[in-house]
């Protein structure tokens, strides 16, 4: 239910999941400044339309909301998530895998590893701020 009493639908919550998640993700790797919380909320409102759209897709919302986010990242700021686990090397940013699916992880393809399920990012070490 909402601050209202009104009861939340099974999308809303597969949103506000999906929210969560990525933000647990920024903040794990301290970049959830406002201008980034921000690309989150729009990446959000236009997955809203989608999944109304598509309702099946609400188990997917978490990795395309990472996705959107991590473009959105890109275009501004740089990689995100850095990777933690290629020590050496240029750095490179996980990849959200699978890219249509429920379940998603952060996967570094160069090492061929899987590092941490969406949102669970603050139990591997490295990759902070983008540059």
């Amino acid at each position: 239910m909402d601050s209202h009493g009104t009861p939340v639908s099974p999308l809303e919550q597969a949103l506000h999941a999906a929210r969560a998640l990525v933000l647990a993700d920024l903040v794990a790797r301290e970049v959830a400044e406002a201008d980034v919380v921000s690309l989150v909320e729009e990446a959000v409102a236009q997955r809203r339309w989608w999944v109304q759209q598509w309702p099946d897709g609400a188990a997917f919302l978490a990795g395309l909301v990472a996705q959107d986010v991590q473009d959105a990242l890109l275009d501004r700021y740089g990689r995100w998530p850095l990777c933690p686990v290629c020590g050496s090397g240029d750095p490179h940013a996980l990849d959200v895998e699978p890219e249509l699916g429920p379940d998603p992880h952060w996967v570094c393809h160069k090492a061929g590893v899987k590092v941490a399920a969406v949102g669970a990012l603050g139990g591997t070490a490295g990759g902070t701020a983008p540059s």
